[in-house]
């Protein structure tokens, strides 16, 4: 590596300028389904017909660009000109680190490489919202928005009767909204917490999408409903209750009640068959 170093500093010395490699977009952002530049200059000493490579750097190294012809998935999609790479309708398969390399087996310095990221982006999709239909005031309700395919990751606003529902501080606040996780939370809803809610997804990219506005009716709890209902319930548990002891009393539910009528069926039974018996035999 030093002497590496060390030569290079004679060459350059010398007037001499060996192979060198550079990109002028080291971050390439592009949208789904567009066309990319990978962009690799180079600058050789001696050499007048360079090797060029390009490499995607995943899990492992694969080639993009090797021995002058395109490998795997980009057969039929992408060109170059000089070293530079230009993609056709690239996708997420096709985000990540590309290495371009230079080999000039003439110059000094033989290899020299430069890197390109590309990220492939992602506009909205329409997000799916978790609304509740009906509520009791005093609950806690939750609502929920998420966006699985937007690159980068969507942001989000729940909007109450097409007014957004910005996010608040304060400890009066009846509402919490996450705008990362697009989690509406009210701790304790009430009437007035009725209306149309929609969630809007955006990232920056392509326009917002925004799912179908869902109603959710907060009502208030019926207490005397309530207390009618659970005295009726007790009613009936009492009377059972008193049902049973009177059943129990009067033998229903003794062994030897149990026992004589099962024999008494037993005996019946047997007596219709032997006559049914008696009268084949007749016969």
């Amino acid at each position: 590596m030093i002497l590496s170093l060390v030569l290079l500093v004679l060459i350059q010395s010398a007037g001499v300028t060996p192979v060198t490699v550079r990109t002028h977009s080291p971050i390439v952002e592009v949208q789904e389904n567009s066309d990319a530049e990978l962009s690799c200059d180079f600058k050789t000493e001696r050499e007048n017909n360079p090797r060029i490579e390009w490499k995607k750097k995943d899990k492992e190294v694969s080639f993009v660009y090797f021995k002058g012809h395109f490998t795997g998935p980009f057969q039929g999609r992408a060109t170059i000109d000089g070293a530079t790479v230009r993609l056709q309708r690239v996708t997420q398969a096709d985000a990540g680190e590309y290495r371009c390399e230079v080999s000039a087996p003439l110059d000094s310095i033989k290899l020299g490489e430069t890197n390109v990221t590309l990220k492939v982006l992602v506009p909205p999709h329409t997000p799916s919202c978790d609304v509740p239909s009906s509520a009791l005031t005093g609950s806690q309700v939750e609502l929920r928005c998420k966006d699985q395919h937007s690159i980068p990751p969507a942001s989000y606003t729940w909007f109450k009767d097409k007014t957004a529902l910005v996010p608040v501080w304060h400890a009066n606040a009846t509402y919490t909204v996450d705008v990362v996780t697009g989690v509406l939370i009210f701790q304790t809803v009430s009437r007035s917490d009725t209306g149309l809610y929609y969630c809007e997804a955006k990232n920056g990219v392509g326009s917002p999408k925004r799912c179908e506005s869902t109603h959710m009716q907060i009502d208030d709890l019926n207490v005397p409903a309530v207390i009618a209902g659970v005295v009726v319930v007790c009613i009936l548990v009492i009377l059972c209750t008193f049902g049973v002891c009177y059943a129990h009393r009067q033998g229903y539910f003794s062994l030897r009640y149990c026992r004589s009528f099962w024999i008494a069926q037993c005996h019946g039974v047997a007596h219709i068959s032997s006559q049914n018996l008696n009268r084949t035999e007749h016969m």
